[in-house]
């Protein structure tokens, strides 16, 4: 039996099988979990992806800015699964123009609401509108990039990351006494559609395999799917508030 044998897992943020989401959704089903996926926008893409996992799950529209859908999204997945064990929160973005690539001195009040809204405050929304499911307690686990420095290009989104691990860590205070666990796993840099679309992200993919002490793939997501259904399961009782690196161990180092 799996590390997620009977859990019932609701992920967000599939947009295409090289989708950290997508994997973890890939692995949560091969450990025993039924899973519900989230999509945003083309949804028939997002159908069509779901279909390529070992068993293709139902797939909800959420949107996060929508209080309407965040409002519904328990009632939906009932129809699906009677409750849930845990959560991927796997949902950013930021104005690539406006936002990321160096503009940070000039960009506007909008687009910082944007990415905070998309970026940070879904976390707590997303939580907020599974609760009603969770009776029992279990995992909220969310998507982060390192947040404790300043990278080239990342400006706006790096600030809403900053702000995702707060966000954690207050959720985490306030659910505990609901049994209810919120760590983040904060990767190294994949190549996923949303970094292709963050401006010089190339520049991150010679430097973080030479500085990782374990080493780095660019393109292999598998190491961080199965932290973060690891963190889903039931073997992270007492764990709550945390950020789980997997980079290969660049933070830890120096350059």
């Amino acid at each position: 039996m799996g590390i997620l044998a009977g859990k019932r897992i609701l992920v967000t943020g599939v947009i295409t099988d090289a989708s950290i989401a997508f994997h973890v959704a890939r692995v949560a089903q091969a450990e025993g979990a039924t899973v519900v996926l989230t999509g945003f926008g083309r949804l028939s893409l997002v159908e069509r992806i779901a279909r390529r996992l070992p068993s293709p799950p139902p797939v909800l529209e959420l949107d996060v800015t929508s209080e309407d859908q965040l409002a519904s999204l328990a009632g939906r997945v009932s129809e699906h699964v009677d409750g849930l064990d845990g959560v991927l929160h796997a949902i950013a973005y930021a104005n690539p123009e406006e936002a990321l690539g160096g503009n940070f001195l000039h960009t506007r009040w909008p687009d910082v609401a944007t990415a905070v809204q998309v970026s940070t405050f879904s976390l707590k929304a997303v939580t907020m509108a599974a609760l009603p499911l969770m009776d029992g307690g279990g995992s909220v686990v969310g998507l982060d990039f390192d947040a404790s420095v300043a990278w080239p290009g990342y400006d706006w989104m790096g600030v809403a990351k900053a702000g995702l691990e707060s966000c954690a860590r207050y959720l985490a205070r306030d659910l505990g006494e609901k049994g209810v666990r919120v760590n983040l796993v904060a990767a190294g840099p994949l190549r996923t559609m949303a970094a292709k679309s963050i401006p010089g992200f190339d520049r991150f993919e010679d430097v973080w395999g030479a500085r990782a002490p374990l080493g780095w793939t660019i393109t292999d997501p598998e190491p961080t799917a199965r932290a973060c259904v690891a963190l889903l399961s039931d073997w992270f009782p007492a764990t709550t508030g945390e950020i789980v690196h997997v980079d290969g161990g660049v933070h830890a180092v120096g350059a």
